[in-house]
């Protein structure tokens, strides 16, 4: 293991290709990090094989958005640089253990990219949803599409985080998005509108 992960994690257990059948059979979450060889599916297959029902991340030296996509392809919950900070470490374990998708910021770009058009279609109907939004609900969908976490909104507007996610639930169902992402391409699309 890295220092960093050691840091991150101190309660992590590090095991190789070869020591995957003494492992116990349940984690909360796996990280693989990849090697040189063989090639991403390979390993994710071996990983999927031997805990099937745990989600996982996958660790890159050399992180690339084509071995990101093979990689959410091949099931994987989050995908980072090997060499991220513990912070970012704990931070992409917590999202992933929490059900959310850890995805890189240039591979976001690209997914909001690729999907402006598809936006741009519905953004007559959905500016009219904006419409219904109250202004704290605005407040916090704003927040939301600039990456924030709950818990950095409810500190940054003086609300707590219970009162964040009751926003949240009312904002996606009043914009008729089904997550974070989606409703941060709406907001984008109306900026530009």
């Amino acid at each position: 293991m890295l220092p960093r992960w050691q840091q991150a994690f101190p309660q992590a257990q590090a095991s190789s290709e070869d020591d995957l059948q003494a492992c116990p059979d349940q984690f909360d979450l796996v990280w693989l990090r990849l090697q040189a060889k063989p090639s991403i599916g390979p390993q994710m297959l071996a990983v999927r094989q031997r805990f099937s029902s745990t989600a996982f991340v996958v660790l890159s030296d050399t992180p690339s958005d084509n071995e990101a996509l093979a990689a959410f392809a091949g099931a994987a919950r989050g995908y980072c640089n090997s060499h991220a900070t513990p912070a970012i470490l704990q931070q992409v374990g917590m999202v992933v253990l929490q059900g959310g998708i850890w995805i890189g910021e240039s591979l976001m770009q690209r997914l909001v990219a690729q999907t402006d058009n598809l936006v741009a279609a519905s953004s007559i109907q959905n500016s009219n949803r904006i419409d219904s939004l109250t202004p704290r609900e605005l407040e916090v969908a704003q927040a939301i599409a600039s990456g924030g976490s709950n818990r950095e909104i409810a500190n940054r507007l003086g609300i707590t985080e219970r009162t964040v996610k009751a926003h949240v639930s009312a904002i996606l169902e009043k914009l008729d998005v089904r997550d974070r992402l989606q409703l941060a391409l709406l907001l984008k699309n109306q900026a530009f509108a």
